[in-house]
């Protein structure tokens, strides 16, 4: 029991000066630069929609699958890397607001499972397959630089 207390003690210790730290850009700077992640976040979506109605698409060889498969999971990473970075922009104002719209959009994470589970279904479709979950470690690992790219300048 005494390391989960100091677990959290020393995550609190580290993280407290960061939550105290007073918000360094205005509502309005936060507004504009979260504004900029979603619509990237809707546009994403609108293709993940368009994907998950239609018909699997067929390909003549294992190379060209991968290529369109490799596509749709970049596109998902890039998704998930402008939810991320439009939440660090809302925490760089104590705006309730900002930061509530920045947060609507995670439901879109759900769209990205239901992705690879079509992806999954396509993939047998053209003869071959992947372990989902490493598609989801894949994601955890190129999300971080994915936001490095896209953060707009400070």
């Amino acid at each position: 029991m005494v390391r989960p207390v100091a677990s959290l003690l020393l995550v609190l210790l580290l993280f407290a000066p960061a939550a105290a730290a007073p918000p360094d850009v205005s509502p309005a700077e936060a507004r504009e630069r979260v504004a900029y992640h979603l619509k990237e976040v809707d546009e994403l979506s609108r293709h993940f929609e368009s994907v998950l109605v239609s018909a699997c698409p067929r390909f003549a060889s294992t190379h060209e699958w991968k290529h369109y498969f490799d596509g749709e999971v970049d596109r998902l990473v890039l998704l998930m890397a402008h939810l991320e970075q439009a939440w660090i922009e809302a925490k760089r104002t104590d705006n309730d607001d900002v930061r509530r719209t920045a947060k609507a959009p995670r439901h879109r994470v759900e769209q990205g499972r239901a992705l690879i589970d079509k992806l999954q279904g396509c993939a047998d479709d053209n003869g071959t397959s992947f372990a989902p979950f490493s598609i989801w470690r894949r994601i955890e690992r190129d999300v971080p630089k994915r936001q490095a790219e896209i953060a707009l300048p400070r």
